[in-house]
């Protein structure tokens, strides 16, 4: 009787592992449950930064009317970061648990920044108005989901681009690691330059380099969880040099944190403030802007959404090893579906458009394999709207170690491109290096695109150009000159 009542709770247990084993597919694709949950845990600390991060994007900027996100003459800081959280949860779990994969989804940076300087601060507009934009923009964005057309695109991009989209996406990660870290910053007399005058000259650049170091020693040991045991340990040096040295942020000392300061808090929990979920005017921008002008705002937008995240879930399918022989990861139309439903949850939550984060391949570079390390992440998210003090211990010279790794396992796959066939050399290269200097997916996608039409075009090669690659390209070429188009419509 004994011997029952203790099997009892072990084959419970089994078979609840064993059906997550097999829904997530977890052992089929040569992970484990602890390598799921490290993953999704370094995911979720290297992107955690948005839920500061936003706020001060979105938060800190007046409408067109003179009052702030959540309303008001003052910041509404708090609301914003609560918010940003909670859609980010929600979508990180709902990606996981619909889409299998291992990517997460907050607010997209660059789109946020858009949103704030080039529609919601527009003369007449006011917040709620330019939220009603980035609703209308998801919409339209699934219904390109829904149709297939969005997949079909996605499918008609060679394969050998999909490969120099990873390779950029890798240099980008990088770049941006080394920037928001202060490693590179912009230079006397050059655009940018290492450290202070070439020198590690700050405490917070020490972290950066001892969290790269222990990095990639742990990962040329092939130890597991090597990336999160980069951030804690990076982590817990960062507390110490600033209760050392009381450096503060850079806003106040130029030595000082370049976001975060990794201070310990006075309190762990705080009950969110979710007033700002639904403040949003759908049709309103129509009535403060001429129609044509919101519709090219509306296009911006749905552009930079179309194709990032094309790039985002090649990479990260590659990085992972889950893509096939063309470059295709596994359930694509879901992931899709997914991320178009983001930038609506974004714009209904008030906080811009969500979308893939490229920084979930740290987390695949940790072992991360199937949906359960989004499922985590999201999880993540969920508890920071009541651990924000907790969570905002980790500055980014902490994290941004894991992006410069990151960056070189994905920046390997340059290996696998045709160097000797400049009709695939040229655009390849264009693409991945106008990532990182460009700053922008999306622009050395939209490069590489019309770079290749052209030399196909000029080559002879017309009839091996898909028909929706001349259409991308089309549309990139408009979505490179509506500056000029702007001009002339004087908006």
């Amino acid at each position: 009787m004994a011997t029952d009542t203790t099997d009892k709770p072990t084959t419970q247990q089994s078979g609840i592992k064993g059906k997550l084993d097999s829904y997530f597919e977890i052992t089929a694709r040569g992970s484990s449950f602890g390598s799921e949950i490290r993953g999704g845990l370094t995911t979720f600390f290297t992107m955690s930064y948005i839920v500061v991060l936003n706020p001060l994007i979105i938060g800190t900027v007046a409408g067109g009317d003179g009052e702030f996100l959540g309303g008001g003459t003052a910041p509404n800081l708090a609301m914003v970061a609560a918010a940003t959280a909670l859609v980010a949860g929600l979508l990180s779990i709902a990606m996981g648990i619909w889409a299998r994969f291992p990517i997460a989804l907050a607010t997209g940076l660059g789109l946020n920044a858009f949103v704030a300087y080039g529609i919601a601060s527009r003369t007449g507009m006011n917040w709620p108005q330019a939220m009603g934009f980035v609703v209308i923009e998801g919409v339209l964005i699934t219904i390109l989901v829904l149709t297939k057309f969005r997949t079909a695109v996605f499918r008609a991009v060679p394969g050998f681009l999909k490969k120099a989209i990873a390779v950029g996406i890798g240099l980008f990660l990088a770049f941006i690691g080394l920037w928001d870290a202060r490693i590179i910053q912009p230079g006397a007399g050059v655009p940018t330059s290492f450290g202070v005058n070439g020198y590690i000259a700050t405490w917070p650049m020490v972290v950066f380099v001892i969290g790269l170091f222990v990095a990639i020693v742990l990962l040329a040991k092939k130890v597991r969880g090597a990336l999160l045991i980069s951030i804690a340990t990076a982590t817990v040096v960062a507390v110490a040099f600033e209760l050392i040295f009381k450096l503060g942020s850079s806003v106040d000392n130029p030595s000082g944190w370049a976001l975060v300061e990794p201070s310990l808090p006075s309190k762990i929990v705080e009950l969110p403030d979710l007033s700002l979920i639904g403040d949003v005017d759908l049709f309103g921008g129509f009535t403060s802007l001429p129609v044509l002008t919101a519709l090219l705002l509306i296009f911006s937008l749905l552009m930079a959404d179309f194709f990032d995240t094309m790039g985002t879930m090649t990479a990260i399918g590659a990085e992972a090893g889950l893509n096939d022989k063309d470059g295709n990861p596994p359930r694509s139309q879901e992931i899709l579906m997914v991320d178009s439903l983001g930038a609506v949850a974004g714009g209904l939550g008030s906080v811009s458009s969500n979308t893939s984060y490229i920084e979930s391949a740290s987390g695949v570079g940790d072992g991360a394999r199937t949906g359960l390390a989004s499922v985590v992440t999201g999880l993540g998210f969920l508890l920071a709207m009541f651990l924000t003090p907790l969570y905002a211990i980790v500055p980014f010279e902490a994290a941004t170690p894991v992006l410069v790794v990151v960056g070189f396992l994905m920046v390997t796959q340059v290996a696998d491109i045709d160097w000797k066939d400049y009709r695939i050399a040229i655009p390849a290269f264009l693409t991945f290096i106008l990532m990182p200097f460009g700053y922008s997916i999306s622009i050395g996608i939209g490069v590489g695109f019309i770079s290749y039409v052209v030399l196909q075009m000029a080559t002879g090669g017309t009839k091996k150009v898909h028909p929706l690659m001349w259409a991308s390209a089309a549309a990139f070429a408009i979505y490179f000159v509506l500056g000029p188009i702007n001009s002339l419509l004087g908006s």
